[in-house]
């Protein structure tokens, strides 16, 4: 008897069918995965299961029982919990007080969770400081404490919604080896991941989902992953590697791995995109986040800046965004010195931001996907004080369309596209910028399916062969390879060590992202 069993569920959001007539089931004992583009119906399946929506049709079942919770609540007493994409917890509580959030019980008192906590240390290896606020934590330990969260119940189904979009590899090793040992214990895993490579390693078996119906259920032993690749979007999907080698006209992906392909950089008469001098900063604790970097990107060039989370790539990022101010050090952008400008001065100045929190810097998501596309240059329809709204929009289509933002129009608000398409229109305004010298891209792919990661990084590949210098800071160590024509590495807010595209090695760059100097 299966655990969950989904049988014909639909869920609609307005006119939107955002789940159609969908069907499977999860077993005890298996890591189940649920692959799809964004927008596919991913978020909105595993939100049915925890009670947070209700389907409009169709039957849930657990344990051979009908199940319809009327919320998380339910849920969570019936066995089942989730980890969503977006943390759930208060950052200025201690890990023991976020446990305690939202549970009851005469008896319930910190000295219990805290022994809960000591079990689940000692049972799947997730230790953590109780008395540490969330705050002080990384992102891989915050995810640590989510999953801590889940399983102080002892669930049967623990429904894991993109766990590993933020956390490094070898957090994202652990989580899948406490996946296993869940299974192993006889509960069941429904995980929902964009990363093929952890599909390969962990699944057991994989559903299929494209435009909120499920295309194939497959066992995972044994299995194409190129054919679920084209389950999934429906066509074939180049690599990053590959979507290089054809832009630069390489057959051979290796060949395009390590080729240099910058236009401009050995002409030193020609002024950087972008130029660092001993720039240094220091957060309010006065602890040194980024430490005498020194850098320059030329045009034509994709540096990519590779690195353990939290060694300063956030600050860093910030920074040329002109959302922080450096403590000491230089930046310029094609020979213009942004010492202390301002968001709006750096934009003009020609600089493009993608940055790393696409939904608290770099869009508005309760304007419209018009009123982002155009954010900081809506005077352009502007006279007399009054925005030219049909003028505006038939702009905005124009830009959707080159850059391939899926949305039922323009007018919709930003929240109502998936991942995927956000990043895809912020990509579509920063590129679109009048002049643009330089761009900064802040893990831009982050949280996407294998489609909208070939989609940004063919856009970001087509403008620097036109001749704009693009740094790329990603945790993608395999994308920075593919993309980028010379790594540099940052670890403890400095640069140890930089490889160009014709020596890169994965053991280098791993030991340089550990602290040991590059020779």
């Amino acid at each position: 008897m299966a655990l969950l069993e989904l049988s014909g569920l639909t869920k609609r959001f307005g006119s939107f069918t955002a789940l159609d007539n969908v069907s499977l089931t999860v077993e005890s004992g298996e890591v189940h995965c649920l692959l799809g583009e964004n927008g596919a119906g991913k978020s909105t399946l595993c939100n049915l299961i925890f009670g947070v929506h209700k389907p409009d049709a169709g039957v849930i079942s657990l344990a051979g029982e009908t199940f319809h919770p009327a919320g998380p609540a339910e849920a969570l007493q019936k066995g089942i919990v989730m980890v969503h994409q977006h943390f759930s917890l208060v950052p200025n509580m201690t890990v023991a007080e976020n446990l305690m959030l939202g549970r009851s019980g005469p008896k319930l008192e910190p000295r219990i969770v805290i022994d809960r906590m000591a079990e689940l240390a000692a049972e799947y290896d997730l230790r953590i400081d109780p008395h540490v606020r969330i705050e002080d934590l990384s992102v891989g330990e915050r995810q640590r404490v989510e999953i801590i969260k889940c399983l102080l119940g002892d669930p049967r189904l623990l429904v894991l919604d993109e766990p590993t979009a933020v956390l490094q590899p070898d957090e994202i090793d652990a989580l899948l080896a406490i996946c296993r040992q869940l299974v192993d214990r006889g509960k069941a895993v429904l995980l929902v991941t964009h990363k093929l490579g952890e599909i390969k390693r962990i699944a057991d078996r994989t559903t299929v989902l494209r435009q909120g119906k499920v295309v194939e259920t497959v066992k995972m032993e044994g299995a194409d992953m190129q054919s679920l690749v084209r389950s999934m979007v429906g066509r074939d999907v180049r690599s990053p590697g590959s979507v290089l080698a054809a832009t630069i006209g390489i057959e051979n992906q290796n060949e395009a791995d390590s080729k240099v392909v910058s236009m401009l950089s050995q002409d030193r008469t020609v002024e950087p995109a972008l130029q660092l001098s001993h720039l240094t900063y220091n957060d309010l604790d006065g602890v040194t986040r980024i430490d005498d970097i020194n850098l320059k990107v030329m045009p034509g060039e994709i540096v990519g800046i590779a690195g353990v989370e939290g060694n300063g790539q956030t600050e860093l990022g910030l920074i040329l965004a002109g959302l922080l101010q450096q403590a000491s050090g230089s930046i310029s952008a094609g020979g213009k010195n942004l010492d202390g400008c301002s968001p709006e001065e750096i934009t003009a100045a020609g600089v493009g931001i993608v940055p790393e929190d696409r939904h608290a810097v770099a869009c508005i998501k309760e304007m419209s996907v018009e009123e982002n596309l155009f954010l900081g240059s809506i005077s352009q329809f502007t006279k007399f004080g009054f925005v030219n709204r049909p003028a505006m929009r038939l702009a905005a289509r124009e830009l959707m369309r080159e850059f391939d933002v899926r949305a039922s129009g323009p007018e919709i608000p930003m929240s109502g596209l998936s991942g995927g398409n956000q990043q895809k229109a912020v990509l579509a305004r920063e590129l679109t910028l009048d002049p643009l010298i330089f761009l900064l891209a802040a893990q831009p792919t982050r949280g996407l399916d294998v489609g909208a990661i070939e989609a940004v990084y063919s856009r970001i590949r087509a403008a620097s062969e036109s001749g704009l210098g693009v740094l790329l800071i990603s945790s993608e160590l395999e994308e920075l390879i593919a993309v980028s024509d010379r790594i540099a590495v940052i670890y403890r807010g400095k640069l140890v060590g930089e490889l160009s595209s014709d020596s890169f090695s994965r053991e280098s760059i791993g030991a340089m992202m550990s602290g040991h100097e590059h020779v």
